[in-house]
């Protein structure tokens, strides 16, 4: 590819005739003559830094910030941006092939995308989606590693959905992915907004930046769906410029969840927009699980769609994997796994268990490690407030001490009531969780979710489903 036709609507420069063969941002990759590499300043690294070092081993050009002395630089603003913008053309910007709608929020992305694509997927139209559990072109599942992809990933994933047919592209888009300018390059039709709490602070500092990352989504969308029920959702509607839609299911909004009922094992209410009401039914539990569907619902009639004609299929939609996921047990307990690993999160799915348990509430939570610290007691507070007994155990410890943090944890439990226990190994703890359970007991298993590793020290991951342990633990029993 011509240098002209990778910078289009990017920069200039003297070199638009060079023939391009690749395009790099990470120095460790294998490059040479034919190469663009687009230098990139980070928290502790500057690959500025790196340029006579890549001069030497042949690189044709460089994209930078500054003036770098060279003469095969071309300066862009900002070299996040311009890398997204460089793939977008790299692979013939896919993304205006697609109808692209994106999912932002602390909690509820994955559940919200993954209806929205089962829905349009229902109604005869190939989906792509983009996520947490991984991502999708129509039925062919492929492994992810980023709920928002790095933008070689995004737009090699848009280009593969455009050429197999998709009409339309349902992501998650996270703060750190808007942040990073990793969607740089696609305009959505439309950007849904569920809440903002606490997470991710170790990335963004305070959660005024945390914030302001989320709303970065609604500087390039056409419309914006936004949760009013959230206090950061009422600012964001009252700041966003374009054409915007609320959602509720406390008050009256343009899209409304009234007459709520909720059952153990899903729920009813009423959907009330402009176009008139329609009856509800879902087989995904808790009252946060009313909020998600109705966004997802409401983002299908904001595309276009009537509700008498979807509004139905949502009945057989089935839950996430790793979100409320009720794991098969033959015995008189339950277990359920959930991806909750923020103190909103614990609440949502506590507090929806706890509604309908027969028996005791028993959480087994910990924290990851390198992530928020902040949160580790607020997790324990909110476990403590809506189960009857905790086991307090790692997550994914990266670098850290598992110990260390289930004492950071530990300290939110100092005025709570709520009995304990300290198992420093996940799967010793779940065994434990297991051997100890009571009849009618809900073992919630929170914080893995869809997850099948563990990342240790060194960042070394290892083979971890709790779908496989609570099975192993069931057969010692027998």
């Amino acid at each position: 590819m011509k240098l002209y036709e990778l910078l289009n609507g990017i920069a200039e420069t003297s070199l638009e005739n060079t023939e391009i063969s690749g395009l790099f941002s990470d120095s460790r990759k294998e490059m040479g003559e034919g190469s663009l590499f687009v230098c990139l300043k980070g928290m502790t690294f500057d690959s500025h830094s790196l340029i006579p070092k890549l001069s030497e081993r042949g690189v044709t050009a460089f994209v930078v910030e500054r003036d770098c002395g060279i003469e095969n630089q071309i300066i862009v603003p900002d070299t996040r941006e311009a890398l997204s913008l460089l793939w977008a053309n790299w692979y013939g910007n896919p993304q205006r092939e697609l109808k692209m709608i994106a999912v932002t929020g602390t909690n509820g992305k994955t559940t919200i995308t993954t209806v929205i694509k089962k829905l349009l997927t229902r109604l005869g139209h190939k989906v792509g989606l983009i996520g947490t559990c991984g991502n999708e072109i129509g039925d062919e599942f492929i492994h992810g590693e980023r709920s928002t992809p790095e933008a070689d990933e995004l737009y090699y994933l848009l280009r593969r959905m455009a050429d197999a047919g998709c009409e339309y592209a349902v992501m998650e888009a996270t703060s750190q992915g808007l942040e990073q300018r990793r969607m740089s390059g696609i305009r959505f039709e439309l950007a849904a907004f569920t809440n903002l709490t606490q997470d991710h602070l170790d990335v963004h500092g305070t959660m005024e930046n945390y914030y302001q990352a989320k709303k970065l989504l609604f500087s390039i969308c056409d419309k914006a769906l936004i949760n009013i029920d959230d206090p950061a959702g009422r600012r964001l509607y009252e700041e966003v410029s374009c054409p915007k839609y609320g959602f509720s299911t406390r008050t009256s909004a343009d899209f409304y969840a009234d007459s709520v009922k909720l059952m153990p094992h899903g729920s009813e209410y009423i959907y009330r927009s402009g176009s008139g009401e329609e009856s509800v039914k879902i087989t995904l539990p808790g009252g946060y699980n009313v909020s998600n569907t109705l966004c997802a619902l409401a983002a299908l009639e904001l595309s276009g769609f009537e509700p008498k004609e979807f509004v139905p299929m949502i009945s057989g939609v089935e839950g996430v994997r790793g979100r409320c996921e009720v794991v098969p047990t033959g015995r008189d307990f339950t277990v359920i796994l959930d991806y909750a690993h923020t103190p909103d999160a614990l609440e949502n799915i506590l507090g929806s268990v706890k509604e309908c348990a027969e028996g005791r509430v028993v959480c087994l939570f910990g924290c990851g490690g390198n992530r928020d610290p902040l949160k580790r007691p607020l997790m324990a507070k909110a476990a403590a407030e809506h189960a009857d007994f905790l086991i307090v155990t790692s997550d994914n410890p990266r670098n850290e001490d598992p110990h260390a943090i289930i004492t950071e944890i530990i300290a939110g439990l100092k005025d709570e009531k709520t009995e304990y226990i300290e198992i420093d190994d996940r799967r010793e703890a779940i065994f434990w969780a297991i051997e100890h359970a009571k009849p009618k007991d809900t073992l919630v298993l929170a914080g893995k979710g869809h997850e099948d590793y563990q990342i240790l020290a060194g960042g070394r991951k290892i083979h971890f489903d709790e779908r496989e342990v609570v099975s192993e633990a069931l057969a010692r029993l027998k």
